[in-house]
């Protein structure tokens, strides 16, 4: 096994239209943090040319869940890079048949967006692109050594059964829908407005913390400390 202390991370974010992707790269190469919503591979290539990064370059894509906005490029990047393409078990199928469940609404204003997505999922549907996953992740979850990075996968459901979220050594947080920190969100750090159970997703809060999370790295909105978790514990929420 690769002596941890011999790897270097560096975290290059992308944004990919709604959706904040990221690249983190090991002392092998580089991992990528989600895909993006459908039709954004072009982003993806400009942003390569940019930082001079060969796509090969990118190991594994992990997929932090399965809805359209964090893998509808997906199939499109893989092609590109020929990595290998991981996400929980659970969810490995929605890459597949293009028939994940829409979520719930958590709040007054996610239970007023909730009404409009149905009504886009036609639209959006029709730009997925089928795809298998090569790691379907067990909740366990997965050390990264093998791929030159000093951090883990781990699951952290809530938003969706199967979320999980990647955590380095250093703290820093990746962790798709679980918090965000723009919109849809309009009062700050927090929960995101829509998801499966707010109370398993502020469990999954606690097991980040536990574990060392120092700085959120949302797929929606800027990164924030992952102290803000502590104030809705403290303050009862």
């Amino acid at each position: 096994m690769k002596n941890p202390y011999d790897m270097v991370q560096d975290i290059i974010p992308l944004k990919m239209k709604i959706t904040n992707c990221y690249l983190i790269r090991g002392s092998d190469g580089f991992l990528m943090v989600d895909a993006g919503p459908p039709k954004s591979s072009g982003i993806f290539i400009k942003a390569m040319k940019e930082r001079s990064i060969d796509p090969h370059d990118i190991k594994m894509i992990f997929i932090t869940h399965g809805h359209w906005d964090h893998r509808g490029s997906l199939k499109d990047i893989q092609e590109l890079t020929g990595a290998r393409i991981a996400i929980n078990h659970r969810e490995a199928a929605w890459l597949e048949d293009n028939k994940e469940p829409f979520p719930g609404g958590i709040g007054v204003w996610g239970k007023f967006l909730v009404v409009f997505i149905p009504l886009m999922a036609p639209s959006i549907r029709s730009n997925l692109k089928p795809v298998s996953a090569d790691i379907r992740l067990e909740d366990e979850g997965l050390a990264l050594e093998n791929y030159g990075i000093s951090g883990r996968l781990l699951h952290t459901p809530g938003h969706t059964g199967g979320s999980m979220s990647l955590l380095l050594e250093s703290g820093e947080a990746f962790v798709g829908d679980l918090a965000m920190s723009g919109f849809p969100r309009i009062t700050g750090p927090g929960p995101f407005v829509l998801g499966e159970d707010i109370h398993a997703m502020k469990r999954s809060w606690q097991i980040l913390l536990d574990a060392g999370a120092v700085k959120i790295y949302p797929g929606h909105g800027k990164p924030f400390s992952a102290r803000v978790f502590d104030e809705y514990y403290s303050n009862g929420e």
